[in-house]
């Protein structure tokens, strides 16, 4: 028998904050979040068959190089984009990380996290 992918843990400086664009991004809803006198940690739940939760763990140190693993996405509902320009209204920026001209974008999220959205369309859940 194998593991399965069940939780992806992003530490971050402000989780409520993070939480809250990736909630956006994903169409996820959240499922706790701890409190004390800030936010410890917020946590993220798709509709069933969406993939692994999402926590987002708050953490003293600040991201310094590239991630050494990202997030990728797929529009479910728009062409790439408009998927990205949707992305960046909520608080993306879109870097370059020396990937040259490809057929992904790279955008970071409010606290400097590589992600791609990737140009093909998949079937919403």
């Amino acid at each position: 028998m194998a593991c399965r992918f069940t939780e992806l843990i992003i530490d971050c400086h402000d989780p409520r904050r993070l939480g809250d664009f990736w909630r956006d991004v994903l169409g996820y809803t959240e499922s706790d979040a701890k409190f004390e006198g800030e936010y410890h940690y917020v946590e993220l739940e798709g509709p069933p068959g969406a993939g692994p939760s999402i926590l987002l763990l708050r953490a003293p140190d600040a991201k310094v190089i590239k991630n050494r693993i990202h997030i990728d996405v797929n529009a479910t509902d728009r062409e790439q984009d408009a998927e990205v320009e949707r992305i960046i209204g909520l608080g993306a920026t879109k870097v370059d990380i020396g990937q040259g001209e490809q057929t992904w974008v790279v955008l970071a999220d409010p606290e400097g996290n590589e992600f791609c959205v990737l140009r093909s369309r998949i079937e919403p859940l």
